[in-house]
């Protein structure tokens, strides 16, 4: 029976790491993701501060109340500020990717490359945390530039930088990472896996 080629095993040892370590996060997620609500309530206080007021965090739950005033059909016309609920684990799923590659790699230096790695993308991920809390502020102001007090052309920014944050971000940061902690085994192991073979030369012996 033929042996399995280190890339084939690379990739179902991958995937069955990705599981497993996908099944813990879920569990820890609230504490490893913590940094990530402190790094974007920073993000969210210092560099919106004409939509926020202030950020309350705990693990798990990360509150943003703004200045945004909406107005309220049920209240005759009043207004009521936006409140924002977010998880910080919402975008952080890319940790247990990016250490499931790094496992099923079984290079030296693990746990030093796995805590660089975990260092790494906490911005990455308060990035698309961030654009997801802004975005549920547009949502609640109805898409209205108007009422968030900005420039259309501004509006159209949020959308994409939302778009890019929650569908490119969560799932590409940890691979790039990995590829760039991993350079020597991806050169080894994975370039060549994706290389087209070279055709074999014809023999001397062909008479074609």
């Amino acid at each position: 029976m033929r042996k399995p080629s280190p890339f084939v095993v690379f990739v179902a040892s991958a995937f069955g790491w990705m599981l497993a370590l996908t099944v813990l996060w879920t569990q820890i997620s609230p504490w490893t993701s913590y940094p990530v609500g402190v790094i974007s309530s920073v993000a969210l206080e210092q560099g919106a501060p004409m939509w926020v007021r202030e950020v309350r965090l705990k693990p798990g739950v990360m509150d943003v109340d703004t200045r945004v005033a909406i107005p309220v059909p049920s209240a005759g016309g009043r207004r009521a500020e936006v409140t924002i609920d977010v998880n910080p684990a919402r975008y952080a799923y890319g940790l247990p990717i990016f250490l499931a590659l790094l496992l099923a790699a079984r290079g030296p230096g693990r746990l030093m490359r796995g805590v660089v790695g975990y260092l790494v993308l906490l911005p990455a991920q308060a990035f698309s945390l961030s654009m997801y809390a802004l975005m549920q502020l547009v949502l609640a102001a109805q898409v209205n530039a108007r009422l968030l007090r900005i420039a259309p052309w501004q509006l159209e920014l949020l959308v994409y930088g939302y778009q890019v944050g929650s569908l490119v971000v969560p799932t590409l940061a940890p691979i790039l990472v990995w590829l760039w902690l991993d350079r020597q085994f991806v050169a080894k192991v994975v370039v060549p896996a994706w290389k087209p073979s070279a055709p074999a030369s014809p023999s001397a012996a062909d008479p074609s």
